[in-house]
């Protein structure tokens, strides 16, 4: 008979070390994953208040990344014909600086005009609203009948008056120099990301140690600069066409200033949800001083109503809808939390920030709580295996 099989305590000794240093090694890795989600949660928590309170720096960082990673295909096909890195960056920036200049013009300056009318035309917009008013002020009549039946004791408070600018053109000239400055380091920024795009992507995929590293650093890269681009360059040109056919309809109309409502109604469209009943409310506003009835006035919202449910029930879905699907209510959510933290400027950015940390999780792999939590501790769930036979095709096309 074998001796070990006739000595169970020499079994137990055998196997005891290997039994324990497994324990020890799970005891270990459960700890340091606990500290690492302990950590993680700090910051996600910390996270928010510290980009509010630091919007001056942040806001314009973050603003110009997202438009130098969008800017990339164009830098890179300039490069392809020869073009060198800092020259095609150059040319890249005034690019955008003359669309943003000629989408700002043709909005700002006519919004001007519109708001020095408001105090000349307000009595026309009442005329048009009298119906409305009317019912309003019959609310209101039946409302107090029935609160004046209630006892309430008056209570006194401070009066808080509020001063505003005298004229647009005031507030403009009081906030200028700031939003220059803001816009001067934007554009420094994605010069300098642009001029330096190439050789930052070849130094960060080849420094990576081992091959499945660089091979998953390339395709991450590759996969948000392809996604982000995609998206804010086919949106873009749906909102130019939109706001091209609303601002035809208006002019159509005899509504004064089309351009301006078609830049209006294309900007307000990369909001999602919001973007719309904004441009919907304002297109409202400017027919009730235009238009001498309120019917009248709810002909430009109406028609742009229904531009718009065409082209997000079946223009954008089946261009954009291929290429990317996202969660509506993830969208919601991160269209609230970019409000909240910089504003209408958080709103416009909310999507494509969305698309970038999806399009990253996705690639690199994702935080898997429940796991954590109810198996073995596990903080990480690998990306689909089949995106690995993919990305030696983005690898060889990140690295040349």
């Amino acid at each position: 008979m074998d001796a070990s099989t006739s000595n169970p305590t020499a079994i137990a000794t055998v196997d005891e070390p290997h039994l324990l240093g497994e324990v020890h090694t799970t005891k270990r890795d459960r700890l340091l994953a606990s500290l690492t989600l302990i950590a993680g949660a700090g910051l996600i928590v910390a996270l928010p208040f510290a980009l509010r309170e630091g919007a001056e720096f942040f806001l314009p960082v973050t603003a110009a990344l997202v438009i130098a990673i969008a800017l990339v295909p164009l830098l890179e096909w300039f490069e392809r014909r020869g073009v060198p890195s800092r020259l095609s960056a150059g040319l890249c920036v005034i690019i955008f600086l003359l669309i943003a200049v000629f989408a700002v013009g043709s909005i700002v300056l006519p919004a001007i005009d519109w708001v020095a009318l408001v105090p000349q035309r307000i009595g026309k917009v009442r005329e048009a609203l009298d119906p409305v008013l009317d019912l309003y002020k019959t609310l209101d009549r039946f409302i107090d009948r029935t609160t004046s039946q209630i006892a309430i004791t008056p209570q006194q408070g401070r009066t808080v008056r509020i001063e505003t600018p005298n004229s647009m053109l005031g507030l403009l000239t009081s906030s200028a120099p700031h939003a220059m400055i803001q816009l001067f380091f934007s554009l420094l920024v994605i010069f300098f990301f642009l001029a330096g795009w190439t050789s930052m992507r070849k130094r960060t995929i080849v420094s990576r140690e081992t091959f499945e590293g660089a091979l998953t650093t390339a395709r991450v890269i590759q996969q948000v600069v392809d996604a982000t681009s995609t998206y804010l360059g086919t949106i873009t040109l749906i909102n130019v066409v939109l706001g091209g056919l609303t601002a035809l309809i208006l002019w159509q109309l005899g509504m004064d200033s089309p351009l301006m409502w078609g830049g209006i109604v294309a900007v307000l469209n990369y909001i999602p949800y919001l973007g719309p009943i904004a441009s919907a409310l304002l297109l409202f506003f400017g027919g009730l001083m235009t238009f001498p009835d309120v019917w009248a006035a709810m002909l430009p919202p109406a028609i742009f109503v229904g531009l718009h449910m065409v082209e997000a029930n079946f223009i954008t879905p089946l261009i954009v809808g291929k290429r990317l699907t996202i969660s509506p209510l993830a969208i919601l959510i991160a269209l609230s939390f970019w409000s909240w933290v910089w504003g209408t400027t958080g709103a416009l950015l909310a999507v494509p920030l969305l698309i970038i940390m999806k399009t990253i999780f996705s690639a690199a792999g994702t935080p898997d709580i429940a796991g954590f939590l109810f198996e073995h501790g596990t903080l990480t769930h690998v990306g689909d295996p089949e995106e690995k036979e993919e990305a030696s095709v983005d690898s060889h096309q990140a690295v040349t």
